[in-house]
């Protein structure tokens, strides 16, 4: 039996999980279907690659596919990207490594359905024959080399009319040294021939040093449940300090000129989450194409360089990483609030050992309500305060991980426990907390209590119970 591997998050079947390279929505509200395209290696010393699972119904029930991007010919690693709608299929865009350097090339699948059709007879370590390479779209260009880590979605650049922008395509990317990298952004009418547009430059105050750790450019536009207005979501990874953080800015993206209207700000206030992905939908589902955004984060306690063969779950289980849960992800007054994507408490019960406990509280200063995370021997293993104005995620080990709540957030907490993951969602989706914790057995128990004056008004416990 598997302890540490979780049953709702994506990881790679066996290997090292890397990141999330794109994820591609189909269908509508009864017959939807996720593909999770992410980066990996089957063994720690192959060469990274993309793999794919889908969940149908849901984005919880990840099944494996046949790999779809492998290293060929002088290509030293397959590194992640970004996934466009394409007719009936997609176009996934990756970054081709090779020791010359890094290119933008781009795949193509002529019908999404048939990656993980029956007939689909790719042997092990092969990839499927649903996808044809076409070839680098992104090379040297007006002085900017070494292109890589792309993120393609539609152009928005319409003048003053943010309603009706979708003409060609923006691609976000990186260039330059890999010990100075520098974020750009590109255009293109087709997909194919792509104009640089020039290295990305911020009007006003970032909050953040824009020094050179700045990678893994990502953008969504949504619409202020508060002024109503149209904005552009700006998503970046900083690389410092053997830790990768993610931050994001709200503003305007006009060219390669990003105006800065909300500073970066912290996205997940846990010990491990970086490199968010933003979720693409064929291009027929625009009715609400703004009011809402669906990401992924991942799931690792070291950057790039560090070694997940450290992980427990690595020597016991065969695998390392792991990618969050979807958020449901919207814009009020300048602000992004992330909640659990919709059938959570359905898909946790429908595990053997994931746990989820919510609770709407009353929780004034001073006051406090606690959550503690039970292992195997009924122990606390994690705890979570919530201290009316502020969220601390205590694993124990002597580094909690806080977040500051607003006095006029909900008093709400949302707990998952599922394997080695734990994800914890505050004040109404305000603040999000993700970590990895490897309790002395399987989770036992999610035990609550309020201190000092504080109430738990409701509870509902989803998942296993044994």
């Amino acid at each position: 039996m598997t302890v540490y591997r979780p049953e709702l998050h994506a990881t790679a079947e066996r290997g090292i999980l890397e990141g999330p390279a794109g994820i591609y929505r189909t269908g509508g509200p009864d017959d939807r279907v996720w593909h999770m395209f992410y980066q990996y290696r089957p063994t720690p010393d192959a060469p990274s690659r993309w793999g794919h699972e889908i969940s149908e119904g849901d984005s919880f029930s990840w099944l494996e596919c046949d790999d779809v991007i492998a290293p060929v010919g002088g290509e030293t690693a397959v590194r992640a990207g970004s996934v466009a709608s394409a007719g009936e299929g997609v176009d996934l865009y990756f970054t081709s490594a090779t020791a010359a350097g890094n290119t933008i090339q781009i795949a193509h699948v002529a019908h999404v359905d048939e990656l993980c059709s029956e007939t689909d007879e790719a042997e092990d370590e092969e990839v499927s024959k649903a996808v044809t390479r076409l070839g680098a779209v992104v090379e040297d260009a007006a002085g900017a080399t070494n292109f890589r880590s792309p993120c393609v979605v539609p152009n928005w650049d319409a003048g003053v009319d943010r309603e009706h922008a979708h003409e060609g395509w923006l691609m976000l990317a990186v260039s330059g040294p890999e010990t100075a990298p520098k974020p750009v952004v590109l255009t293109s009418d087709d997909g194919r021939d792509w104009k640089f547009e020039g290295a990305l430059e911020f009007d006003g105050d970032t909050g953040i040093d824009l020094d050179a750790s700045l990678v893994a450019p990502r953008i969504v536009r949504l619409r202020d449940e508060v002024g109503g207005e149209i904005r552009d979501v700006l998503f970046i990874t900083l690389e410092r300090d053997g830790k990768d953080t993610a931050v994001y800015a709200v503003g305007e993206l006009r060219g390669h000129r990003f105006r800065v209207d909300t500073p970066f700000t912290l996205l997940d206030h846990g010990h491990d989450f970086t490199r968010p992905r933003n979720t693409t939908y064929n291009l027929s589902e625009t009715a609400k194409l703004y009011e809402r955004a669906y990401l992924y984060g991942f799931m690792t306690n070291t950057d790039r360089n560090g070694d997940p063969t450290r992980e427990p779950n690595w020597d016991a289980e065969g695998w390392a990483n792991a990618l969050t849960l979807p958020r449901r992800v919207t814009l009020q007054g300048g602000r992004l609030y992330q909640v659990p994507a919709v059938g959570l408490p359905d898909a946790v019960d429908s595990t053997d050992r994931a746990r989820m406990w919510a609770g709407l509280c009353e929780i004034a200063p001073g006051s406090s309500v606690t959550v503690e995370v039970l292992d195997g021997n009924g122990e606390p293993g994690v705890v979570i305060t919530h201290a009316g104005d502020q969220l601390t995620l205590d694993r124990l080990d002597g580094s909690p991980a806080t977040a500051t709540l607003n006095d006029e957030d909900e008093d709400n907490i949302t707990v998952i426990v599922d394997g080695s993951t734990i994800e914890v969602y505050a004040g109404g989706g305000s603040v999000v907390m993700s970590s990895r914790v490897w309790l002395d057995g399987n989770c036992s128990g999610i035990r609550t209590r309020a201190h000092d004056g504080a109430a738990i008004y409701n509870e509902w416990r989803r998942g296993y119970m044994g």
